[in-house]
């Protein structure tokens, strides 16, 4: 094992510059390599995050044979991640894939599958189970301090311009964004629901374009969902509300209920009460959130994205599962996939797996 595992990152737009950011504040772990069609794109992330030069090369193939590459991070489009993820695992590379994991289950499958195959691991990036506030949230589920879960709901009221999708050429469209809102904005919201209620069995969803022209996905979408506990569930995702405000996250039980909103713990009540309830509320009531890119995509911290890679560092020293792995990303692109179904067919779809 290298003393420091060194990360090639695949794309150097801005979730790359995330990336660089984090990985620096990573001990063993250093920027080894950018892969980029334009060699001055790389460059120039270097410069913006102030990452130790390093080689920028043409292709992932080639980045997968430089010496010093253990792990490659996909951060390109979202409908252009299997690709490049198969590459790495064939190469023995480890692979950690922005969400989403892919915009089809078809294709997140065939990118575990790879991971399997050439035993690598693999994760999906979902900063968002690494906050302090949701790590508490999920501990109380996993207490049974709800008792029976009852009512999950996720919503992400969130604003995007127009010039926001014009820009780049390949937001806003099928074939590389894979959906609108849901998929790119509320799956992280998304994946917190199914990691706080469980698997989800059925969705029915509708989802519509309403505040912006020239996209092919929706900025609008709404869903309630059944889980297999038997719970139930509402999704809300937009980028068509202006100003943008912060997602909210809220569990429901028939003993408690607890809503959060970005990282803020806005309601904490459970009976019976307990000391530690109090604290709970004290430590996450002190509008420690930021406005988590209600409006602006940059508006978000690098914190969380350092907590995972150094999960998944840790993990591939320990030699076990990250924790969140290529299963788990794909369990959120199905839900969504399913409410996309919905709104096309005008059926209630249930969900595989």
């Amino acid at each position: 094992m290298p003393d420091q595992i060194g990360f090639a990152l695949v794309g150097c737009g801005m979730i790359a510059r995330f990336h660089a950011r984090a990985i620096a504040e990573i001990p063993g772990a250093r920027v080894a390599g950018l892969v980029s069609r334009t060699p001055a794109n790389g460059q120039k992330l270097l410069e913006d995050t102030g990452t130790p030069s390093c080689p920028v090369f043409a292709t992932v193939e080639d980045a997968v044979k430089a010496p010093g590459v253990d792990v490659v991070v996909i951060t390109t489009p979202s409908g252009a991640h299997l690709e490049p993820a198969v590459t790495a695992a064939a190469a023995g590379k480890h692979v950690v894939v922005e969400k989403p994991l892919e915009i089809t289950g078809d294709r997140c499958e065939r990118i575990i599958e790879a991971c399997d195959r050439h035993k690598v691991k693999l994760c999906t990036i979902f900063p968002s189970r690494f906050a302090d506030s949701n790590v508490t949230l999920k501990a109380a589920v996993d207490a049974g301090k709800f008792g029976r879960l009852t009512l999950g709901e996720a919503s992400n009221k969130w604003w995007r311009s127009q010039a926001y999708y014009d820009d780049g050429g390949w937001k806003g469209t099928q074939a590389l964004d894979g959906g609108g809102a849901l998929m790119n904005q509320a799956i992280h919201n998304v994946d917190l629901l199914l990691w706080m209620m469980g698997p989800a069995a059925a969705v029915s969803g509708l989802t519509a374009t309403l505040a912006h022209e020239r996209i092919e996905v929706e900025d609008t979408a709404v869903a309630a969902i059944r889980f297999k506990s038997g719970a139930l569930g509402v999704l809300v995702a937009t980028t068509s509300v202006h100003p943008g405000y912060p997602k909210q996250i809220a569990i429901h039980g028939d003993k408690g209920s607890a809503v959060i909103e970005q990282e803020d713990v806005l309601k904490w009540d459970f009976t019976p009460a307990t000391p530690d309830d109090d604290e709970v509320k004290k430590r996450f009531a002190a509008k420690v959130g930021a406005s988590g890119g209600a409006a602006d995509p940059k508006a978000i911290s690098h914190e969380g994205h350092r907590r995972q890679l150094a999960d998944f560092v840790d993990a591939i020293r320990a030699n076990r599962p990250p924790k969140v792995d290529g299963r788990e990303g794909k369990r959120a692109v199905d839900l969504i996939c399913a409410v996309y179904e919905s709104n096309r067919t005008g059926k209630v779809v249930e969900i595989r797996g």
